[in-house]
């Protein structure tokens, strides 16, 4: 049989590197790996992000950096991310907002041919909060306020069309209501600024808001989720609160750019499911009234795509726009 010189050199080098390629992936991690975090530090997915590092960098022998890049929403670090080498090296902390901005924004990237899933890592809920000084003491009450005087209640986000922006004007659609939206770069300037009493209210994840609220220095009118989270149980939920259709879960997770080698993915969701099973994680997450996740790449793929469709949805019937 003639074998052609061409096909033997081509194979004959792919052959080669194989091995190679085994020995990198062996061998991995062997130096710091990054989790672009696309928000602002100080808010609840930095939170996560930092928390995931850490047990992560202790399970890998290897410093596991977190790199703020914050802007647009989260679609600037996103991008970043998902353009980096497929090497395991560079990580994507991914949130709810995630699956609100295809609808929002014109990326340069598909949300979902363009990622490898890896884990999810939380859920959890958001919490609708008040400054003190707002005459309110529960979401019926709220509400009464927004009808009684239409657009003089204020209320913040992390960044006009990110997902604290869609799924409080999501709340206020359902009840009919208007408010003002005051966008912000970040949860944490934004949460800061509720501190100091410039706007009336704000829906974020728990990790960011109830430590303030047992300061006394907010006050917790409802959670997001169907059901009251034990962690918090005097707080009633948005669905029993009047709008029984309302269900939103907060969540954050790990993707990595497509094309990272199936080994590696393995390999690091194989060690965050661990991390995420310890006690120092549930002693970290718990008062936060965040839960550990975990799960295979598979089932948080899947979330992401269920999420996309919900939202993009949610954002088209509310008319919402990035600014």
């Amino acid at each position: 049989m003639k074998i052609d010189r061409r096909t033997f050199s081509s194979t004959l080098a792919l052959s080669s590197l194989a091995p190679l390629a085994a020995l990198a992936q062996a061998a991995y991690p062997s130096k710091p790996i990054r989790i672009i975090c696309p928000f602002a530090p100080g808010g609840g997915s930095d939170f996560i992000a930092r928390v995931a590092a850490a047990k992560l960098g202790e399970r890998l022998g290897q410093p596991v950096l977190v790199d703020n890049r914050p802007g647009a929403g989260g679609t600037l670090g996103t991008d970043l991310a998902v353009k980096a080498a497929p090497d395991g090296y560079t990580l994507l902390l991914v949130a709810g907002s995630y699956t609100v901005n295809p609808a929002l924004y014109k990326l340069n990237f598909d949300p979902v041919a363009d990622i490898a899933p890896v884990i999810q890592l939380s859920r959890g809920a958001y919490v609708l909060c008040v400054h003190p000084s707002v005459k309110a003491r529960n979401l019926q009450e709220l509400l009464a306020l927004a009808r009684k005087d239409p657009g003089k209640l204020t209320f913040a986000s992390s960044g006009a069309g990110g997902h604290l922006h869609v799924v409080t004007e999501y709340m206020f659609s359902m009840a009919g209501v208007k408010a003002t939206h005051v966008p912000y770069k970040g949860t944490g300037p934004a949460v800061n600024d509720l501190l100091a009493g410039n706007v009336d209210m704000m829906f974020a994840g728990t990790e960011a808001l109830m430590q303030h609220v047992k300061a006394g220095r907010l006050r917790a009118l409802a959670v997001g989720t169907a059901q009251r989270l034990p962690a918090y149980p005097d707080i009633p939920s948005v669905a029993e609160s009047g709008l029984p259709d309302y269900d939103v879960v907060a969540w954050h997770g790990l993707v990595a750019p497509r094309g990272v080698p199936p080994a590696i993915l393995a390999r690091l969701n194989t060690e965050l499911n661990a991390a995420l099973r310890s006690k120092e994680m549930e002693d970290r997450l718990e008062p936060t009234g965040v839960g550990a996740a975990g799960g295979t790449p598979e089932q948080f793929g899947a979330l992401i795509k269920a999420e996309l469709v919900r939202y993009g949805k949610v954002i088209r019937d509310a008319g919402i726009r990035a600014e």
